[in-house]
């Protein structure tokens, strides 16, 4: 109940316009969000890099209406891409399809990505574009998206998708993926979908989950396992060890902001640990998705409000 309240307040256009410009709403959202500048998320980064863990960088963003907006995006991923190597950090790039003009010219944000794609792929070290998964309606276009890109010459290993274990239609579209050997994040996902494409149930959703995270990892290809549920990871660490996985072989992914002890005590023990930072203006959606994805968060932030 929690969790669809706060899908349904991310949705809600005239609370978010309140919260992005409010002092409140920008303090409230800090803790998840590294700042609104391309300097505010390098900062971030190299500080997490300090401890050990790599990082994927989002400038929070979607459905932009105009395709000067979704240029305007796309510079910004481009001078992100250069930051990360002028300052030789650990990090790749996530981004959403609908922040590079989805909706207002498909080839446009094909040709986008595709740009931001071939520079990652470029550059030394090689670099990575993660195109993240967002509602149902895009789900298939997405898909479509992130393997024509990894078909290009040139763009192997440097695109990747992201699939929601509380999908359906989830471990058709793994198998899709790894048979073109496409790098995936798996989460359970956060946006409200019908009972007919989405499992609704926790128990469904984590069983689901886990049977797909036990297919990542014995494929052979780098995964990452984005999750902040000690139960499901202690899972992943013990297969590992069953299966004789090297704990190379794939990574946990984890937010910016949230438990990070966890984050540091799986790299003290030889995990690989992404996280993902985001920053920007366009907050408010992330922070209700994570609000509802982790309802713990909420006590979590009243705690950290309340401490001078």
């Amino acid at each position: 109940m929690l969790r669809a309240f706060f899908i349904a307040l991310s949705e809600s256009t005239s609370l978010r316009a309140i919260a992005e410009r409010s002092r409140f709403g920008q303090r409230t959202s800090a803790r998840f969000v590294a700042g609104k500048e391309v300097v505010d998320a390098i900062r971030a980064t190299r500080a997490v890099n300090l401890f050990g863990a790599s990082v994927s960088i989002d400038n929070l963003g979607e459905n932009v209406t105009n395709a000067d907006e979704a240029r305007a995006s796309a510079r910004l991923y481009h001078d992100l891409l250069d930051e990360i190597a002028a300052n030789r950090l650990n990090a790749n790039i996530s981004l959403k399809l609908t922040h590079m003009g989805l909706d207002v010219d498909e080839k446009l944000a094909y040709d986008i990505v595709r740009a931001l794609v071939a520079k990652a792929a470029s550059m030394s070290p090689k670099n990575f574009v993660r195109v993240d998964m967002e509602g149902s309606p895009y789900t298939q276009r997405t898909l479509d998206f992130v393997h024509e890109l990894h078909r290009v010459p040139g763009n192997e290993g440097s695109v990747g998708a992201v699939i929601q274990s509380y999908m359906r239609r989830a471990e058709s579209d793994v198998d899709k993926l790894l048979s073109e050997r496409i790098r995936i994040r798996l989460c359970k996902g956060a946006y409200k979908e019908a009972e007919d494409i989405a499992f609704q149930k926790k128990s469904e959703v984590d069983a689901n989950y886990v049977k797909l995270m036990k297919v990542l990892m014995k494929s052979g290809v780098y995964h990452g396992l984005a999750t902040h549920d000690e139960a499901i990871i202690d899972q992943a660490k013990a297969f590992a060890s069953r299966e004789n996985i090297p704990r190379g072989a794939f990574e946990f992914q984890m937010l910016h902001g949230i438990r990070r002890d966890l984050q540091q005590s799986l790299v003290k023990d030889g995990w690989g640990v992404r996280v993902y930072i985001p920053f920007g203006t366009e907050w408010y959606p992330y922070f209700m998705r994570r609000l509802a994805e982790r309802p713990a968060n909420v006590l979590f932030l009243a705690r950290n409000l309340l401490r001078k």
